[in-house]
């Protein structure tokens, strides 16, 4: 069997930047080992793979070693292939995911995926995990909601972070962030999950329901910039807003490019 297979930088407008996704068309879905094999095999952070079911997009994604909830960047990786290779009419795609249905609306070259918002809630610092991270410098605050959310002062302290990955996978999260308040951009971060197969996601759509919610409250503005990653890095626009059920959202609009264009054979 052939698969038609996309490699998008997400999150970025140049190749090489953002954080690459894999993104698999199927025409009916296949067995989950299946699925999983495609996506231990490209290596990547994450594979998405969708099925069209009328109006709905059916989505999942895949780390090297698990299926996940959400993810950020590789549903803006799919929308970029529906919207400029399948060349998608529409100027909202609605997907069907196991975190409910997620829209993805075009916006010039910008995509705008909206999402729930998550309300990460303040712990104590757990025991370690400055050792873990390798971080000198003081922990301000921690919060915790699928990852640790690990403040701190400078963006210089986050540049140079070389955690410490197999004590990291200690901790009972899906992974940790470090944060902290930008120069040129609202925030910046850092995202290490090696629990889910990933030392080091450049840039964390997901990461940013939990990250935006933080800042948006201690900045007073409910439009931030984000930039995210280490030596490769990508750049986010988060905006806060409330659905007319009264569900706190954020929307999370980037850019993406193509890289790879190919079949796979399984």
């Amino acid at each position: 069997m052939q698969i038609e297979i996309f490699q998008v930088d997400a999150f970025t407008a140049r190749a090489f930047g953002g954080n690459p996704a894999a993104v698999c068309p199927l025409d009916e879905w296949l067995d989950d080992n299946t699925l999983q094999q495609i996506a231990t095999e490209n290596n990547l952070s994450e594979t998405a793979f969708f099925v069209r079911n009328d109006e709905m997009i059916e989505l999942r994604w895949f780390t090297p070693l698990v299926e996940v909830d959400l993810c950020g960047h590789a549903t803006l990786a799919t929308a970029w292939v529906l919207f400029n290779h399948f060349q998608e009419t529409s100027r909202v795609l609605n997907f069907s995911t196991r975190s409910g249905v997620l829209s993805v609306t075009r916006d010039g070259d910008f995509l705008a995926m909206d999402f729930p918002a998550k309300s990460p809630i303040q712990v104590a610092t757990p025991d370690g995990i400055a050792q873990a991270l390798n971080l000198s410098a003081p922990i301000r605050e921690v919060y915790k909601a699928d990852d640790y959310i690990v403040l701190v002062d400078s963006p210089d302290d986050i540049e140079n972070l070389e955690p410490d990955f197999s004590l990291l996978a200690n901790y009972p999260v899906r992974g940790v962030v470090v944060t902290a308040a930008g120069r040129e951009f609202d925030f910046v971060s850092r995202w290490f999950g090696p629990n889910v197969g990933v030392n080091e996601d450049p840039v964390t759509g997901s990461a940013h329901t939990c990250l935006a919610p933080i800042w948006a409250e201690k900045m007073g503005k409910s439009v931030l910039t984000a930039q995210q990653g280490g030596k490769r890095k990508g750049q986010l626009r988060c905006q806060l807003h409330t659905h007319a059920n009264g569900e706190p959202r954020v929307i999370i609009s980037g850019q993406a490019v193509l890289y790879l264009h190919g079949t796979i054979t399984v």
